[in-house]
């Protein structure tokens, strides 16, 4: 079975907190910390309400594989507090994690899709992401390879990110 794409909501925290947690374990034996650290995000509170709150605010959905959840993407028609706001419409992904038991099944690169035919039928022409920078880069190069183009590199705090974008071909000059 492939991958099926449904909108999400608050009950999905278990999961969605199950998935980070997962990916911060994982990370971490990868020696991976600067993303996420080193706790699971489930037992710190403050990171618990920013997951809730992005789960309530946002447009959420949810890839399953054989009706397990197996990945969330959150977006909105805002960026980030520290990215610039742009001058026309855009799709910004803000949560992007997908469940390790399914890595290798294309489930991230279905939610981008996913995100992408949205703005398509929103009439938006503009899709932004941002990510952790640091490290050996292979979260950037994952965006690249899912079709995002680098435009700027951020720090916040000790973090550094970076800014990718993807026209999706939506005429709007009409």
């Amino acid at each position: 079975m492939g991958v099926e794409i449904r909108r999400g909501g608050l009950d999905d925290l278990p999961s969605v907190m199950a998935m980070l947690d997962g990916a911060v374990e994982w990370l971490g034996s990868e020696g991976r910390t600067g993303q996420w650290g080193t706790e699971p995000w489930s037992t710190n509170p403050d990171r618990v309400r920013k997951i809730t709150e992005k789960l309530r605010d946002e447009t959420v959905w949810i890839a399953e594989v054989d009706g397990e959840p197996a990945g969330a993407l959150t977006h909105s028609e805002r960026p980030m507090e520290y990215v610039p706001r742009v001058e026309e419409p855009e799709l910004y992904i803000r949560l992007l994690v997908t469940s390790r038991k399914h890595t290798g099944k294309g489930v991230g690169s279905a939610l981008l899709d996913h995100a992408r035919a949205q703005a398509r039928a929103q009439g938006v022409d503009l899709v932004r992401v941002d990510c952790y920078a640091g490290g050996d880069g292979r979260l950037v190069e994952y965006y690249k390879r899912n079709g995002f183009q680098p435009v700027e590199t951020f720090m916040v705090g000790e973090w550094p990110g970076r800014l990718l974008v993807d026209r999706v071909g939506v005429d709007t000059t009409a």
